[in-house]
């Protein structure tokens, strides 16, 4: 599965940003997203095929940490379309300064 579709989903988007502030066990992102522990495994299964997060075991614990190097790629995507949005801000503002 690629970057694009497993970040579509809104559960995954939170699950990468509490991963942002680092390695997580798979149960503290059960307790954050109050779905059930398979719901979670699924999307972390995802994550994990799409090369977002890594997974280290330890005894019986799973951490969760987060990749970020394919997010490069959505990163370079978005590119264009950051900078048509800041022109038509960049317009906007000069527009409320010359009309207050």
């Amino acid at each position: 599965m690629s970057a694009y579709a497993a970040l579509a989903e809104p559960h995954r988007r939170l699950i990468l940003d509490l991963l942002r502030d680092g390695e997580r066990p798979a149960g503290e992102l059960v307790e954050h997203l109050g779905l059930s522990q398979p719901g979670v495994s699924k999307h972390l299964k995802v994550l994990r095929e799409a090369g977002l997060v890594v997974v280290r075991a330890e005894g019986k614990q799973r951490f969760y940490a987060l990749h970020p190097e394919p997010l490069a790629e959505v990163f370079q995507w978005l590119e264009p379309y950051r900078m048509f949005w800041s022109s038509r801000l960049d317009t906007l503002e000069q527009h409320l300064k010359e009309n207050p």
